[in-house]
């Protein structure tokens, strides 16, 4: 157990943490809109059917697509685009998606590598992008479970003030929509940036994330 432990350290207090900061949220939300349902003279709600409601699918939605939008544009991103100093990019002279032999691929796999990474072919080239594609594809999952959610949440709030609900195609063009889209994707994207940036410069010892503490400013694609 201490073994297993130690050795799924990382995922495990993540895991952790997702599970604390859900129910948080969902706890946080529930008494929030039953201040809203109150102070509008509507019935309040169980936790249970908050839970269930596209209120709360909508909040946990929109965070879940803008995390792993920003996760799949990184992943793209440093195939191509380098930062020098960054240990956040690769090095400089590695920019693309490089050699067989640099990838350990076909001819060049080790022993032990994946099956799908010695078998060439097809099944290469998948596995070559596969963590693209599965975050990408939960991103893709993420912001329709948003939109539908949204559209739910949106529409019930306009019956509520005797409003005509709007048709899905005309919700994900609404500015409802895109505020709760956008909103996430630039705080994402400014906290990807800055660390790149801040790895430059500053220092966390013994972190992957950031260069040995000695590390001259200018060193790039070197992680502790």
């Amino acid at each position: 157990m201490r073994t297993f432990l130690r050795h799924n350290a990382l995922s495990l207090a993540f895991g952790l943490l997702f599970l604390v900061s859900l129910a948080g949220q969902s706890v946080a939300g529930w008494l929030q809109l039953n201040d809203l349902q109150s102070a509008e003279h509507f019935d309040t709600v169980s936790w249970t059917a908050y839970v269930a409601s596209s209120d709360f699918a909508v909040d946990v939605a929109e965070n879940w697509q803008s995390e792993f939008l920003q996760f799949w544009v990184y992943l793209m991103a440093t195939v191509w685009l380098l930062q020098k100093g960054s240990p956040e990019s690769k090095e400089l002279d590695k920019a693309g998606r490089e050699s067989d032999e640099d990838q350990k691929v076909g001819p060049h796999a080790l022993p032990d590598s994946p099956a799908w990474a010695r078998t060439g072919g097809w099944r290469t080239r998948v596995y070559s992008s596969s963590l693209a594609i599965v975050m990408g594809a939960i991103f893709l999952g993420s912001w329709l479970v948003q939109s539908v959610a949204g559209w739910a949440a949106f529409n019930e709030q306009r019956l509520q003030q005797l409003q005509v609900p709007l048709a899905w195609s005309d919700y994900v063009r609404n500015a409802d929509f895109w505020s709760r889209t956008l909103q996430n994707w630039q705080s994402e994207f400014l906290a990807v940036g800055t660390l790149a940036v801040l790895a430059i410069y500053l220092r966390q010892r013994g972190s992957s994330q950031s260069k040995p503490v000695g590390e001259p400013h200018g060193a790039t694609g070197i992680e502790g």
